[in-house]
């Protein structure tokens, strides 16, 4: 059986997270890199710290920002 997601409004499945993965786990398996995202699940921003300590359910609501460099320079 699946475990399905909605990440960015996309409905997303993956076949090895479980009921006992966390937060972390999932970041490791989209191959995000954690300290370039923001991670809002169910409409809570959680702290990068508390990754590992979040446990994430089929169906939970996902929004991912990835921070992009840039600017202007002088």
């Amino acid at each position: 059986m699946s475990f399905m997601l909605v990440i960015n409004g996309q409905n997303r499945s993956f076949e090895k997270l479980t009921s006992s993965s966390s937060l972390a786990h999932l970041i490791a398996e989209m191959n995000l890199k954690g300290d370039r995202i923001a991670v809002e699940l169910n409409g809570a921003i959680i702290q990068r710290d508390r990754w590992n300590d979040t446990s994430i359910a089929s169906g939970d609501r996902l929004e991912v920002v990835h921070f992009v460099g840039g600017g202007l320079s002088i």
